[in-house]
């Protein structure tokens, strides 16, 4: 049950774009029926449903997916060289290779001053909207600028700069969770 479970979750984010907790909350109800979590260990883990959404991209998306995630990397460069002295990160599914139709580009800026990146957005011609977005760290939420950017939609969480110490750590299975310029640059492989 929880490999169906996982590879329902997956179809919902590749093909709806749904973020992972409602995808698995979805899939939950409608292959058990229930609208609760199920008891046990039943729940698939995130890592697990990321697997399967590749999986479900090689399958199904095989011959889109790719292309949309370069086109996606390449605007998040953009952004990420028009916004460098906010050392900005990527982030998200256009980071881990996830990326489809429905994904946004996840930024993470570490600068002095939130209003700083408002006030370069502001000078900039750049309209935004402004919100909240759960911090990496587990610490309840932090400021986050919304705009689009060449008709991507751009979510641009901003931490203090001493975060960025704890940001380069890698993930529980080892890998980095986000990526400077030079790491963008790398996957799309414009640099060795």
């Amino acid at each position: 049950m929880r490999q169906e479970i996982a590879a329902a979750a997956a179809r919902m984010i590749a093909e709806d774009g749904l973020d992972y907790s409602t995808a698995k909350r979805k899939a939950v109800k409608m292959l058990m029926g229930q609208s609760a979590p199920p008891r046990g260990n039943i729940l698939p883990d995130n890592d697990e449903i990321e697997t399967e959404v590749r999986e479900y991209q090689a399958l199904f998306m095989g011959d889109s997916q790719p292309a949309r995630l370069e086109q996606l990397r390449r605007v998040a460069l953009a952004v990420m060289e028009r916004l460098e002295r906010f050392q900005p990160y990527l982030t998200g599914p256009v980071w881990n290779g996830t990326a489809g139709e429905h994904s946004d580009i996840a930024l993470q800026c570490f600068a002095d001053s939130s209003k700083d990146v408002e006030i370069f957005l502001i000078n900039g011609g750049i309209a935004y909207e402004a919100g909240e977005r759960p911090d990496f760290r587990g610490r309840g939420k932090v400021e986050a600028l919304y705009f689009t950017w060449d008709g991507e939609g751009v979510m641009l969480s901003i931490y203090d700069s001493h975060a960025l110490r704890g940001a380069l750590r890698p993930g529980p299975d080892g890998r980095p969770e986000r990526g400077d310029r030079r790491a963008v640059l790398r996957l799309l492989g414009d640099i060795e």
